[in-house]
């Protein structure tokens, strides 16, 4: 019996694949998450000391699914698509500029209302470039992009329009980081306003959507952008800024309303049908 679970790409995946991954992503991310939060709150005491992987949950759940569908070369042609440069290369540079674009009119407005910024790299601006690599490699977008666009996306979209599986997998997104905010270590979500952050996220993925669309389902350019977000949130911080933060999700609405009119909510950047390398 062939397996219900699809090749790296494959936009018809069923309900009993997303319903796998998103089981196997929030088992494997709470699971360590949650051990964490037990642990804090001393309700259980003795948890062996591991690394943090409970990051690692959607692209764990995306190489396993894909895996055992499909065997090493299922998972050789996801993990390709992180080389993919089969669009525009102009795309790359709107993936790693436009979240900066939008941190950094955000700090204009934190400026502007009385909040004197305080830069992490100040003195060391070899930080950024170091920084950046790091994000990239262990500050979320390895751990997760090959499960949310590099498997879940294409389902949702097929279903609901690309709008709609951007806004889909934006909130199971915002979800799924839930357990952080009760974490103390994990300083840059814990006791923050969660649904500044769900909104912001969910945003932010309707935009990243616009852009994996737009470069022939490549996961380069979103890796990049993901980077790119977390990058210019840590190093140029506005969340100690009330009306930089409410600034930022404005920014981010008005970027994704220009996105959606100028595309379609139907399109978002397809152009055609969008194929996926075997």
């Amino acid at each position: 019996m062939t397996p219900d679970f699809p090749k790296s790409g494959d936009k018809s995946v069923s309900m009993v694949g997303i319903v796998s991954f998103l089981f196997l992503t929030f088992a494997w991310s709470w699971g360590f998450w949650g051990s964490k939060i037990l642990l804090e709150m001393g309700v259980v005491e003795g948890v062996p000391v591991l690394p943090n992987l409970g990051a690692f949950g959607p692209t764990v759940a995306a190489v396993l699914l894909i895996a055992y569908a499909n065997g090493f070369d299922g998972v050789r042609r996801l993990a390709s698509r992180a080389i993919q440069f089969d669009y525009p290369r102009r795309w790359l540079l709107v993936a790693l500029l436009l979240p900066p674009a939008i941190v950094g009119g955000a700090l204009a407005v934190a400026v502007a209302t009385g909040t004197t910024p305080t830069f992490p790299w100040a003195g060391q601006p070899i930080v950024l470039a170091i920084a950046f690599v790091w994000i990239l490699l262990l500050g979320g977008p390895v751990q997760e992009e090959f499960g949310w666009r590099g498997y879940l996306l294409d389902p949702l979209q097929e279903r609901l329009t690309p709008l709609g599986g951007g806004l889909a997998v934006g909130l199971i997104w915002a979800i799924w980081h839930l357990p952080l905010f009760y974490i103390q270590s994990a300083t840059i979500y814990y006791q923050n306003p969660f649904l500044g952050f769900a909104v912001s996220i969910t945003l932010l993925s309707v935009l990243m959507t616009w852009v994996y669309n737009s470069t022939n389902g490549s996961l380069l350019p979103v890796l990049l952008m993901h980077t790119s977000w977390n990058w210019a949130q840590g190093m140029f911080p506005i969340l100690e800024s009330d009306p930089a933060s409410l600034a930022m999700v404005g920014f981010l609405a008005a970027a994704t309303i220009l996105v959606v009119v100028y595309t379609g909510p139907k399109r978002l950047g397809r152009l055609g049908n969008v194929s996926r390398p075997e």
